[in-house]
């Protein structure tokens, strides 16, 4: 269980950049679609590169057949978990600012005892009780930053932002119920055998080659203006960080799960993206550091996830 959070926690250092770039980038007058397209433009050759340099060849012929043998599953779980989620992010990012992003998102840590639910697995009740006091955390942490005079945010990107937050575990746990023999409510989904899934890197890329065609038809049904040169670049940063180590390590922490306990947990573990970005803003950006409400919430927050250590089911 510690692993799975180490990995978890790690993943969500990288994710925090997200929030920030996509922001910026929606600040500065780049399109949405720009922001969420390019980004998986960008992952696709770096993880056919990242797989050739650390498997070879076979390695990347091994997890192409993948996606060659079950090509429509591979297109639903990537159109769900990376193309529904992250263009509600960047919508979102569009709408409201970085701290109504952030706070609504994380709603994501109990929308995946949902998801467990829906695809016909129990999440005990002390794990649901460790992801609230999590949840409960975070919202305080948001609060006080909040304070400074943001408005409560457009309706449009909460929206976004709670649907995002129910396609990301969605589409991640349809790839678990794949490879570990399938959801006792959904039998169309195919068992999927190869070890190259538990390593993070595989599920990663034929996630991101499953959402091109959500890719395309986005961009084709909205004909964003052309992407400046700045919004190029910040989007290759967040596909580097967030897209590709974040995703990776996230979903290599998944896969080594045994239990819905421990995917609850490591799906907690993004709830530390809001303390890292605050971290973030106080220590690059010379932020002012969280009052009594924050430092409580910060607190809730760990301690939620080390109950989750030390009480396994």
């Amino acid at each position: 269980m510690a692993r799975l959070l180490v990995l978890g926690a790690m993943a969500a250092l990288f994710f925090s950049s997200t929030f920030v770039l996509n922001r910026a980038m929606s600040l500065e007058g780049g399109h949405w679609v720009w922001s969420a397209s390019l980004r998986y433009a960008f992952m696709l050759p770096i993880l056919v590169a990242w797989t050739l340099v650390t498997g070879g060849p076979a390695a990347l012929a091994r997890t192409l057949r993948l996606f060659r043998d079950h090509p429509l599953f591979w297109i639903l779980a990537g159109s769900v978990g990376f193309g529904v989620f992250y263009a509600g992010v960047t919508l979102a990012a569009a709408f409201s600012p970085g701290w109504v992003v952030a706070t609504t998102w994380q709603s994501t840590i109990l929308a995946t005892p949902l998801v467990l639910a829906l695809l016909g697995r129990r999440v005990p009740a002390k794990g649901l009780a460790f992801t609230t006091l999590i949840f409960a955390g975070i919202v305080l942490v948001n609060l006080e930053q909040a304070r400074g005079g943001a408005g409560p945010g457009s309706l449009w990107g909460i929206v976004a932002v709670l649907v995002a937050a129910v396609a990301y575990p969605l589409g991640n746990q349809l790839v678990w119920e794949a490879r570990h023999g399938g959801s006792t409510r959904l039998a169309a989904i195919p068992r999927i055998e190869g070890p190259e899934l538990d390593a993070g890197r595989a599920p990663t890329l034929l996630l991101t080659l499953g959402s091109i065609p959500f890719w395309l038809g986005l961009v084709a049904a909205t004909q964003p203006p052309p992407p400046s040169r700045e919004q190029v670049v910040q989007t290759a940063l967040v596909a580097l960080f967030s897209g590709v180590i974040a995703t990776t390590l996230f979903l290599r922490a998944r896969a080594k799960a045994k239990s819905a306990y421990e995917l609850a947990a490591t799906d907690a573990t993004q709830s530390l993206e809001v303390v890292f970005s605050l971290l973030g803003e106080t220590l690059l950006l010379a932020g002012a550091w969280p009052g009594p409400a924050g430092a409580l919430g910060v607190a809730l927050a760990v301690t939620g996830l080390v109950l989750y250590v030390c009480r396994q089911v």
